[in-house]
């Protein structure tokens, strides 16, 4: 056995008995006792970065293993994995982009628009997953009789384009599902043109303007929807506890883009400056946002435990286990 070769000491049968936990606390008492006092600023940062993207996995793995295990209604589950997977993909895209820190313009780009087109998959699949709570179908047409007909009250600047009241029916079910996809197709579709534009050096301030906006009204639209489906079914969705797991969403989102938001001007102002003869102060600010990015991804991973528990797909399962124990 390869990991009974990594520690002498330790037999076959007894790796057997230990638990996953044991064990590496027994590789851990074999390492090299590591002096933080000696390393420089730059390994101890790689180091503290590196820890919290493990633990971000960590909370998540756990978490997508217990779904796994009460694997009960896969349609639902499928989603909160997409969901929950959120998280550790954020840390470890942020961890990547502090390790090649000195890294061209078009690859932060690249990093950034991975983890905003995932994040256009993730609200989608929200949406997806508070039809499965209401047993709503857009492609097989079906939406329950006791919702039909209730009122949508837009506001501005929506009424522009749409009457500030409609009834609900299943196409104004599909319209709120397609204001959502819209971003998951735009999202990608931009970032491709961005990285090219940058690699051929086209990237121009008007052009980078150009696609915030479009970029903006898009994630503001796919937002908007999913407001607008939450105070419609706010009742019907209570038990499901839809607003934490949006928060989840929208928490991680919120973080990333305003800090850095704010790290962009404490860097125009001059408070971040640039004390490294090879790094400048837009890589120190993007380190900054890397950095914290992979802290606050544990903190939500951590989060994600609570908003989507494995309980509501245990129960059943739990107790029939109980019950073989009993009848063995």
């Amino acid at each position: 056995m390869k990991v009974v070769a990594l520690c002498p000491s330790l037999d076959a049968s007894e790796f057997s008995s230990l638990s996953l936990q044991r064990f590496c606390l027994h590789i851990c008492s074999h390492l090299p006792t590591m002096d933080f006092a000696t390393m420089d600023r730059r390994t101890l940062t790689l180091l503290g970065s590196g820890s919290c993207v493990m633990l971000s996995m960590h909370f998540t793995l756990q978490l997508v293993s217990q779904h796994l295990f009460y694997w009960k209604n896969p349609k639902e589950q499928k989603a909160i994995l997409i969901i929950i997977l959120m998280a550790p993909l954020y840390a470890l895209d942020s961890f990547v982009g502090l390790v090649d820190i000195q890294g061209s313009k078009a690859f932060f780009t690249f990093l950034d628009s991975v983890k905003e087109c995932y994040e256009a998959l993730v609200i989608a699949k929200f949406l997806a997953l508070m039809y499965s709570y209401l047993n709503i179908s857009i492609s097989k047409s079906i939406v329950p009789d006791e919702i039909k007909g209730r009122e949508i009250h837009h506001s501005f600047p929506m009424t522009l384009f749409q009457p500030r009241t409609v009834h609900l029916d299943h196409r104004t079910l599909k319209q709120l599902k397609y204001w959502t996809w819209q971003f998951v197709v735009i999202r990608p579709i931009c970032s491709i043109f961005m990285i090219v534009l940058q690699l051929l050096g086209l990237y121009t301030t008007w052009i980078s303007w150009t696609f915030t906006i479009i970029l903006n009204i898009s994630v503001s639209l796919a937002l908007y929807s999913l407001v607008v489906f939450y105070h419609v079914f706010a009742k019907e969705l209570a038990p499901h506890k839809p607003l934490s797991k949006f928060l989840c969403i929208k928490g991680i989102v919120f973080f990333c883009f305003w800090q850095g938001i704010v790290l962009e001007i404490l860097a125009a102002i001059g408070i971040i400056r640039s004390h490294h003869f090879w790094l400048d102060v837009e890589h120190i600010q993007e380190a900054l946002q890397n950095v914290l990015v992979c802290i606050e991804m544990v903190i939500f991973s951590v989060i994600q435990q609570y908003a989507y528990h494995v309980s509501p797909y245990s129960g059943d399962i739990a107790s029939k286990l109980k019950m073989d124990k009993k009848t063995q």
